[in-house]
């Protein structure tokens, strides 16, 4: 599994120099997350990495609360786009 930020940028960029906005941030944040998640299976032991990735998640869910609370629309089409909630 490969980790490319710039095609996530792309993907979700609300204009044409957006790299900061939440949606974007969180889509980052997914890819990151992901990756990890790949590389803890294949490195069940990889303590270190481990904190790291629980700050991720943690930093991801209170953007998604952010987006929630002030852009309720762009919220459901991002969790959507990401397939994060079912």
């Amino acid at each position: 599994m490969e980790f490319n930020k710039k095609t996530i940028v792309e993907e979700f960029k609300t204009h044409g120099t957006d790299t900061g906005s939440p949606e974007v941030q969180i889509a980052v944040l997914t890819g990151r997350i992901n990756y990890l998640a790949g590389h803890f299976k294949k490195f069940p032991k990889d303590f270190g990495s481990r904190f790291g990735f629980l700050k991720l998640i943690g930093q991801r869910r209170r953007l998604l609360e952010y987006l929630k609370k002030h852009k309720q629309s762009a919220y459901k089409t991002i969790i959507e786009k990401l397939s994060l909630r079912k």
